[in-house]
Parts: C-alpha cells; structure tokens; sequence
C-alpha cells in the first residue's frame, strides 16, 4: 500500500512541495503519494485526519502554530522555536512535531555566504520567523523583528532608517508579502539606504527573483532566495518521517 504524505496550508496551489516529492517518489522508486491539502480553517484537519491514512506532512502558512492542539509529542526544538512545519505520523498512532525549517534556513545561509553579519533584522514574527530566529542565535547573529504590530524591543516598519539599516546588513523577509501571484509587492523598507554590505534573504521562492530582492540588487546587495532553504527542509523532512 502506499505510503501518504502532504503539505497543509491555506492558499497554497503555488506550492512546489507537491511536484518535488512526487518527482523523488518515482525517481527513487518509493511507493508513495503526496498531496496538497488547502485548508481554508485549521479545525478542517481534524476531518483530513479522518479521511486520509497519512504518513507525514509539512505545514506551512498560516498553520505553524495553530496545529499544535493536534500533536502529542513536540521535539526539543519545537519547544524552543515554538513552531512546526514537520508532523510524523508515529507507528503507536501518536502525531509528533517537529522543525525542520530551522535546518533549512540555518544551512541554506551558511552555504551561500562566506562572512556572517554581526546583526539581522526579521521581517514578520509567524512561525517561519521565529526558526530564523533560532538560527541567527545559534549562529552569533543578533537579531531584531520588524512588524505591523510590534511588542516591546520590537522595530516598526516605520522606525527603519538610514541609521538602523547600516547597522543590520542581514535583511531576512518572513512574511508572505511579494509571494506569487502579487509578486510586485515587497516589505515597506526604505530601500534606498541598501549598500553593497547588506544581505537580502527572503524565504519567498516564487518568484525567483522577488521585488524585495531585486531592490536589494538594485542597490548592489547579495540576494537570497528561499529555493535552497526549501529543499533542505524538505529532505530534512523525509529523513524525521523515515527516522
């Protein structure tokens, strides 16, 4: 019989999760299926979980933590991260947590830079977010989120300036603004003070090339796109389902 897996979200059809495990099923000769199931209310999981005998599935936005009232077991870094894109399916009939994002974008950084920057600014405080957060700890980085409704320590968009943006040189968009299909939007930042010290890191992968990053390019900045961050949480994702 085979084996089930998915990707649980909302408004997710852009989603490459689908196509790429699909592809590595058959490559690979697994017997397996993955599915997208678009939910529009996190409380229709609990008929999914009636329907579908599944194996595993990722979370992504905007389920990360409401999914947690459906788990049994959390792994020690969900605890700290406090977010989860992983749910393994245990053989006991138990559903676990875990975070593979944190793996994703932690490797996905270093790969891609030789000099890590001393501070970060982290644009949205969702459950992606707060994965980047714990890396750019792991990694010395100190950090500061950047949000429309910001707590105490918290930067507004509207508190960035010329000072605070040549401190941090490591820009880190979490949010879902500039993803397909409204690509022509972006992070309100003002960009004219980018240089070609900063860093722009945006968990988007479609498009390729999103207009945060292209404004970062503009201005002779490194850009970063989510792809790279993606598959590596996604093989990090099959290695927790078959661990």
């Amino acid at each position: 019989m085979k084996k089930e897996y998915g990707l649980l979200g909302r408004n997710i059809s852009y989603s490459f999760s689908e196509k790429y495990f699909n592809e590595r099923f058959q490559n690979e000769g697994v017997s397996a299926q993955y599915y997208t199931f678009d939910l529009q209310e996190i409380s229709e999981l609990k008929d999914l979980l009636k329907e579908k005998t599944l194996s595993g599935l990722n979370v992504t936005i905007p389920y990360k933590q409401d999914v947690f009232p459906f788990l049994d077991n959390l792994s020690a870094e969900v605890e700290e991260i406090g977010a989860v894109n992983v749910i393994k399916f245990e053989e006991n009939g138990t559903l676990s947590g875990h975070n593979s994002d944190y793996y994703g974008f932690k490797n996905s950084l270093l790969e891609s830079i030789k000099e890590l920057p001393k501070k970060a600014l982290v644009l949205g405080t969702g459950g992606a977010s707060k994965a980047v957060v714990k890396a750019l700890k792991d990694l010395g980085i100190e950090w500061k989120y950047v949000s429309r409704s910001p707590k105490s320590g918290q930067f507004t968009y509207e508190d960035l300036n010329d000072t605070i943006i040549k401190e941090y040189h490591l820009i880190v968009n979490c949010s879902p603004v500039g993803t397909f299909p409204n690509t022509e939007q972006c992070p309100n930042l003002p960009y004219e003070h980018i240089t070609n010290q900063h860093i722009m890191f945006d968990l988007i992968y479609n498009p390729e090339v999103t207009t945060f990053m292209q404004k970062g390019l503009d201005k002779g900045a490194k850009a970063i796109n989510g792809y790279r961050m993606l598959i590596l949480q996604a093989e990090k994702a099959w290695e927790i389902w078959n661990s």
